[in-house]
């Protein structure tokens, strides 16, 4: 047992600190938000890269890339049956800051979402909880907690944490997991009113957000 207690203790420390430094930047004001994100992103990476990882464990290869493929029709078809019930019972809008740049920017940090989740987070709650199936649905209720107090979006993400988490255990591959939450997420924007969600900010954005954009 005491052999175990290093190991549980390094996961425990690297869970907390991780997943605490996301929340910290997620309640700061917008300014020091944008100064501090970078700060936060690294932290994470350093946190997974400690551990060196093959590109093919940290789902960052070709492993699973074609069998998992089917993700992305079947997100489409997802997002386009969205898109017709909403339009159809009044709440599809358009897509706030819908150019290239922004939803570019959207898609990467969805990528960046599946990195933490089955890179820092599931991996770490595996070896705590000692079973995959505790572990995704732990990492499923991290994962949407970070998005209060949005609480559609908190819901939405629940769900799809789940999902996802479970089937990176069977394909072990972030591209097309990334890819997909990026079409789903863009989906949910133009979906549910934008009252709801806010333009899914969450955390302190989504507290002093007024109409069109946030309070500072």
């Amino acid at each position: 047992m005491s052999r175990r207690e290093p190991g549980f203790t390094r996961d425990l420390t690297e869970l907390i600190s991780g997943y605490g430094v996301i929340l910290f930047v997620l309640w700061m004001p917008e300014f020091p938000q944008r100064i501090l994100s970078p700060v936060a992103l690294v932290v994470t990476l350093a946190i997974v890269l400690a551990r060196r990882q093959s590109v093919e464990e940290l789902g960052l290869g070709r492993r699973g890339l074609v069998r998992s493929l089917w993700m992305l029709p079947a997100a489409a078809v997802f997002a386009i049956a969205s898109g017709l019930v909403a339009h159809f019972v009044g709440t599809f809008h358009p897509l706030y800051n819908a150019d290239l740049k922004h939803v570019a920017g959207y898609v990467a940090w969805t990528l960046y979402q599946q990195f933490l989740m089955n890179d820092l987070f599931m991996p770490r709650l595996t070896r705590l909880l000692g079973n995959d199936r505790a572990a995704v649905g732990a990492t499923g209720v991290l994962f949407a907690a970070a998005h209060l107090p949005n609480l559609s979006l908190t819901a939405a993400t629940l769900v799809w944490g789940v999902i996802s988490s479970a089937l990176f255990l069977r394909y072990r591959n972030l591209y097309t997991l990334g890819l997909a939450q990026g079409l789903l997420g863009l989906c949910f924007a133009v979906c549910v009113p934008d009252a709801l969600h806010h333009h899914l900010r969450v955390g302190l954005g989504y507290l002093r957000y007024h109409g069109g954009t946030p309070a500072p």
